[in-house]
């Protein structure tokens, strides 16, 4: 097992505190012990946050329910520190005085009862390469580049731009200019999608994974703090929200889809200010999602 330093990990905890990542990876170093067995790891993900979201969403459509179960947490951790209470055995089993939080997603081993990653990114591939059936990858190596260009995408001009367009207490400047880099970024994903039906390559891949988890986060958290007009503009991309619907719709993502619990979460963390976005929702989630395959959520 392998425990990257902090400094090189930069996770962050939901109080600022920055905590050791775990970043084992299930058959990819023989010295790690950690083998792909069926039935041998184990995820624990709340479904409420992003990253546990997305992996969720693999882990559905690759239909591994047996072969690495899931335990689902609740949307707001119960932690004192803002971790998961269940979570605690496993983060002291792995390291030492393990400091800050019990964060999730985490994967772990139940052969030894310590967790391998809780690198959501690493924690997908290893999933798609090691427990798909490999008809259909999420991650094939042919589109390896793609995807991670709309990971950066998402993450840095979406997500993080969304953040900053979203500082009540920024100038109005700063705001603008965010807010600029995030529709830009819009635009570039719905020229993508304007002739296609996939954001990367030519068939659903983890690209699309991390697109709707954005968009999930985009339209039931960010747009809480931006007004009503930046709102429009955001869901004035129709291609790029009829993908979010149409993945809404299929069981994996529909199944992993929990607008409450993420509003939950929401109030639970955010200490900015609401702004008249809040009464524009883009998309009606619930009435996408199939409600037939919800997952059990405390």
């Amino acid at each position: 097992m392998s425990v990257t330093p902090q400094t090189a990990a930069h996770l962050t905890g939901p109080r600022g505190a920055s905590v050791p990542a775990f970043r084992g990876r299930i058959g990819r170093d023989a010295r790690s012990g950690h083998y792909a067995v069926p039935g041998r790891y184990r995820l624990h993900l709340s479904t409420a946050c992003p990253q546990g979201l997305g992996v969720a969403v693999v882990h559905g459509l690759l239909g591994i329910g047996e072969s690495c179960p899931v335990t689902v947490l609740p949307a707001v951790p119960d932690g004192p520190d803002g971790g998961h209470a269940v979570l605690r055995p496993l983060y002291e089993a792995s390291a030492h005085r393990h400091p800050g939080p019990a964060l999730a997603p985490v994967l772990s081993d139940d052969w030894s009862g310590r967790i391998v990653s809780t690198h959501a990114p690493d924690i997908a591939r290893d999933l798609d390469r090691h427990f798909g059936d490999g008809r259909a990858a999420l991650y094939p190596c042919a589109e390896e580049a793609a995807v991670e260009a709309v990971e950066r995408l998402c993450a840095q001009e979406v997500e993080e731009a969304a953040q900053r367009a979203g500082e009540a207490d920024a100038a109005p400047a700063h705001r603008a200019e965010a807010l600029g880099v995030l529709l830009g970024a819009l635009d570039v994903l719905e020229r993508r999608l304007t002739d296609r039906d996939h954001v990367a390559g030519h068939g659903l891949t983890g690209a699309d994974v991390t697109l709707w988890v954005t968009l999930v986060q985009l339209d039931l958290v960010h747009r809480h703090h931006l007004d009503a007009r930046a709102v429009h503009r955001i869901a004035d991309h129709p291609a790029l929200w009829d993908h979010a619907r149409r993945l809404t719709a299929l069981p994996a993502f529909g199944a992993a889809l929990d607008p409450a619990g993420i509003a939950r979460r929401h109030r639970a963390h955010c200490r900015g200010l609401e702004a008249a976005g809040a009464a524009v929702q883009i998309l009606d989630w619930a009435a996408h999602a199939d409600g037939t395959h919800r997952l059990h959520r405390p």
